[in-house]
């Protein structure tokens, strides 16, 4: 009794042992099966056209009725439709060893510069490549071109032109293919390549460098400006009365005779700030509203050229979609690290009718930045001098405050008003001409 025990024990134990294995190759096997067979669906639903549809949905009734009540007529229409499916696939069988390339010369353009993507098409392999229409999503609309079949080793190869009217971030691509049968049962898509993206970046005008805003820091840069107490040693001359004893330079003195002072470069930093006003209520039109980015565009690019110290904010939203003031978000900083980060950044702004006013923008950069010396406030002709009066009187004091009003085709003009200096613009060349001759740039 104990012997049977002992053994069966073991078999019961293998036996459900490999029952498990089983269940579970089974279980492995039904997944695989329905992972393929999904795919092969999905596969099928990118290929057929609603057309073809139709077709092999006419074709399983002619077959089935026909079948069922005899009728020759039917399996015969049946079987002919089966046979146009078939012949619709066949016509898309096939990929080739083709290779199809996209790229864009210039990934940076300003509004109305030339741009173009090119497309290149190889055939490396034996057999015979292309004969099938090609697509190319530029922007909002599709380009479209035949592809014409390429032989062993032939190339071909075009450029495609892309519109550069309007500031901002254009979508090239991706490549596609399709090939379709002729009666358009079967479509089938072929991606080649993935999406680039041109920056159109908005006109500047090259502005003369800017003077206003320096303020004397024994940490800034070396200027021309000479000074007898500073850290950038320039040269000897001799003492005059009032020069500070602290800086005589006693070698020297002793050589010549003659009491001799050290004298040296001023260091000076520029903190400066560009606030470009987003309240579609400032602006009475698109064009104004893209003079204003062109035009602080051009004031933040030169100060990046210049080597200063620059923010670039944009007026946030006030309310958010439940039309709850929100407290913070009233401006947003652009990043300046190079000029074509900042222009790539400027792509994208655009007017909002729910961005904060002026001087609350004003206000909420005043409070995010520290040390700005000189602010550049772009705004449209919408605002009345008001506004503008609050948004300068939230800065902080000793900051030199230059407003750019633009108005397109409008007659440029100077104004100061309170200690505030008012630009106006017609065009952007205006905006170097009124800079260069301004006293409070001087």
């Amino acid at each position: 009794m104990t012997f049977q025990t002992r053994t069966t024990i073991p078999e019961e134990a293998a036996r459900e042992g490999l029952l498990a294995v089983v269940i579970e190759r089974t279980v492995r096997g039904a997944r695989v099966a329905a992972s393929a067979v999904e795919r092969w669906t999905r596969a099928v639903r990118a290929v057929v056209t609603p057309l073809g549809w139709a077709v092999v949905a006419a074709a399983l009734v002619s077959l089935g009725v026909g079948y069922g009540w005899g009728w020759g007529e039917l399996v015969a229409l049946g079987w002919g439709l089966a046979l146009l499916v078939g012949l619709a696939s066949a016509w898309l069988a096939g990929r080739g060893a083709g290779v199809i390339e996209l790229s864009l010369p210039v990934e940076r353009v300003a509004v109305g510069e030339p741009a173009e993507a090119r497309l290149v098409a190889r055939n490396p392999g034996r057999r015979r490549f292309g004969g099938a229409r090609l697509e190319l999503p530029v922007g909002e609309r599709i380009v479209l071109r035949f592809l014409p079949p390429l032989p062993r080793g032939a190339t071909f190869d075009e450029q495609f032109p892309i519109p550069t009217e309007r500031r901002g971030v254009v979508p090239v691509g991706p490549a596609r293919t399709v090939r379709a049968d002729p009666i358009g049962l079967m479509r089938r898509e072929i991606v080649w390549s993935d999406t680039s993206l041109l920056h159109v970046h908005p006109r500047t005008a090259a502005i003369a460098a800017l003077s206003t805003g320096f303020v004397r820091d024994l940490e800034g840069s070396p200027t021309r400006d000479l000074t007898v107490s500073d850290i950038a040693f320039h040269a000897l001359r001799e003492y005059v009365p009032g020069d500070d004893r602290r800086f005589i330079h006693w070698r020297s003195s002793a050589k010549t005779g003659t009491f001799m002072v050290r004298q040296f470069e001023e260091t000076r930093r520029s903190r400066l700030m560009v606030l470009l006003d987003l309240d579609a209520h400032s602006y009475a039109d698109e064009a104004e509203f893209e003079l204003a980015v062109s035009a602080a565009a051009s004031v933040g690019a030169r100060a990046i050229r210049d080597s200063r110290s620059v923010s670039f904010v944009v007026s946030g939203r006030d309310r958010s979609a439940s039309g709850v003031r929100r407290r913070g978000g009233a401006v947003h900083e652009l990043s300046t690290a190079s000029r074509d980060r900042l222009l790539d950044a400027l792509c994208l702004v655009e007017s909002d009718e729910r961005a904060v006013p002026l001087p609350d923008a004003a206000r909420a950069a005043a409070e995010s930045l520290s040390g700005v010396s000189l602010a550049f406030l772009v705004t449209g002709s919408a605002q009345g001098i008001a506004p503008l009066r609050a948004a300068a009187a939230r800065l902080p004091g000793g900051v030199a405050t230059i407003v750019v009003q633009c108005a397109p085709e409008g007659e440029a003009s100077s104004r100061s008003v309170a200690g505030l200096t008012v630009l106006g613009i017609g065009y952007l060349d205006d905006l170097r001409a009124m800079l260069a001759r301004s006293a409070s740039l001087a």
